[in-house]
């Protein structure tokens, strides 16, 4: 699947706070996070790792609503990047976390690229970053979509 033109031409519900991107699933947590595993393997990416926080809460006697996230990445997305400012490999690989809110809607957030150029001061890079960004949309739009 290719990714042109810009996130809002995707048509994903989705909306920017603080640095995150929100896109809503109408699916489940579990769910959510299997389509988002796969549509990430389908495109090449390597997932290192899933954390089950709302499990791993559980376990300590903590009640925590559904909370997933899910470590991925790919040397030929990544790398660039660091390339143009070696600072945001704090923050990558990139990381999605899959969270029920307190009203039971589903959601998948993540880094808003755009943050991370500001955080990181990253410069002369914009066609990185607007790459990262169609790429993370579609990838998003794949797995909340019906």
């Amino acid at each position: 699947m290719a990714f042109g033109g810009s996130a809002r031409d995707l048509n994903v519900p989705a909306y920017a706070a603080e640095g995150m991107i929100d896109v809503k699933s109408p699916f489940g947590v579990n769910e959510t996070g299997d389509r988002l595993e796969s549509v990430l393997k389908e495109k090449g990416m390597t997932i290192f790792n899933r954390v089950k926080h709302s499990e791993a809460a559980k376990n300590v006697g903590v009640e925590l609503r559904e909370t997933e996230l899910i470590i991925f990445g790919n040397p030929k997305v990544g790398s660039p990047l660091m390339k143009c400012q070696q600072s945001v490999a704090i923050d990558l690989p990139q990381k999605a976390l899959i969270w029920k809110d307190g009203e039971g809607k589903v959601w998948i957030s993540y880094n808003d690229p755009s943050y991370l150029e500001k955080r990181h001061n990253i410069s002369g890079c914009k066609e990185v970053i607007s790459k990262i960004e169609k790429a993370l949309a579609g990838i998003s739009k794949a797995a909340s979509t019906k």
